[in-house]
């Protein structure tokens, strides 16, 4: 549902055309209402920016700014549409800063009513308000948060019990109950580098050399890019070195052929489920390269300024370089702040291939 349908159910008011007259007329009086996208510039404003007044064509409304900005749009340096914006923005940003001081502090995630208590609304419309912006539940997020905390943990060697209680698990039992969930495999699993889970895959010939898919039973893992195929493969065996890999065609027939009707330019949209994991940072970045839209690029400089960390140009590059799976996380529309064509795993010969045919389709 678009937002001037939202809009016009809520409150009975706002037609499509009448948010477009609104952006036309600069009226001030829907500042913090809403904000309008131009496809051309992947910017977002305020109805009353001062600045040029684009296509129709070209502009698309959002609830937010966080909905423009996980839409692929950057604010507006001239009218920034982010300050002053209704209480909706805020409310998210203070519930969200709650439920990661909790992780960082090895609690417990607050339940929806200590929540609600805290911030002094309803559980109901804070329930509501933050699934709207975000797309998941307060609970959700604090969850995912508790995981990335447990992975990072592990990944830098922390025995299973200490990063479970550091990720604020009370028990073992807890952290199985979201281990299918969050992690793709149980808590043990993951730290003797994936010992028991099975893995499946397929080589295939495409236009950009070879393509490797591999899924555990949750979803795809891998995705890579290469000259040979068995060198592919032998890749794959030294990375999942404890896992037991097995070369399935039949298994992963759906999700080979959306990936290779992408490359071809036939698919714009990438929706195959996932089973990787990452970091906090790494999953943020990865989340942030996914609003990216096709036929589109962004700088390393401007992903880092996109997720809050202005300074982390250089490790918002190796969380680029660090992709399991290529195309449907598109790293290969990240570029250097001069343009060029800079840091792709798979070559630079296919990131070019690959931007390329994407502009080709979106003219």
């Amino acid at each position: 549902m678009n937002l001037a349908m939202q809009l016009k159910l809520e409150n009975n008011s706002l037609s499509d055309e009448q948010l477009w007259q609104a952006v036309a007329s600069r009226d001030a009086s829907l500042d913090g209402k809403f904000v309008y996208a131009v496809s051309s510039t992947q910017i977002y404003c305020r109805p009353s920016c001062p600045s040029r007044r684009p296509r129709r064509d070209r502009v698309s409304f959002f609830e937010s700014p966080e909905a423009a900005e996980r839409a692929g749009f950057r604010a507006c340096k001239r009218c920034q549409p982010g300050s002053g914006f209704d209480a909706k923005s805020d409310l998210v940003k203070r519930t969200c800063e709650i439920l990661e001081k909790a992780v960082e502090e090895s609690n417990e995630p607050l339940t929806l009513t200590e929540l609600s208590e805290l911030l002094g609304i309803s559980s109901f419309h804070l329930q509501r308000t933050f699934k709207k912006a975000l797309g998941i539940s307060p609970r959700q997020y604090a969850e995912s948060r508790r995981a990335n905390k447990f992975k990072e943990s592990v990944r830098e060697g922390q025995p299973i019990t200490r990063a479970m209680y550091d990720a604020g698990y009370s028990s073992s039992s807890r952290l199985y109950e979201r281990s299918t969930a969050e992690l793709g495999m149980t808590p043990a699993t993951y730290g003797r580098n994936g010992r028991g889970a099975g893995i499946t895959y397929v080589v295939t010939p495409c236009e950009l050399g070879w393509l490797l898919v591999a899924a555990t039973s949750k979803g795809v893992c891998a995705i890579r890019l290469g000259s040979n195929k068995e060198e592919l493969a032998q890749g794959l065996q030294e990375e999942f070195s404890e896992a037991s890999i097995i070369r399935d065609e039949g298994h992963l027939s759906a999700s080979v052929e959306k990936i290779l009707e992408h490359i071809k330019g036939n698919r714009k949209e990438l929706d195959v489920p996932l089973d990787v994991q990452a970091t906090a940072f790494q999953r943020l970045v990865w989340e942030d390269l996914r609003t990216i839209p096709y036929g589109s690029t962004r700088s390393y400089g401007e992903v880092a300024e996109s997720i809050g960390r202005p300074t982390a140009v250089r490790a918002v590059a190796r969380a680029c370089a660090t992709n399991p799976v290529a195309l449907v996380i598109p790293c290969h529309r990240v570029i250097g702040s001069d343009k060029s064509l800079s840091g792709y795993r798979w070559g630079l010969e296919r990131k070019k291939k690959l931007l390329e045919k994407e502009r080709k389709v979106t003219g």
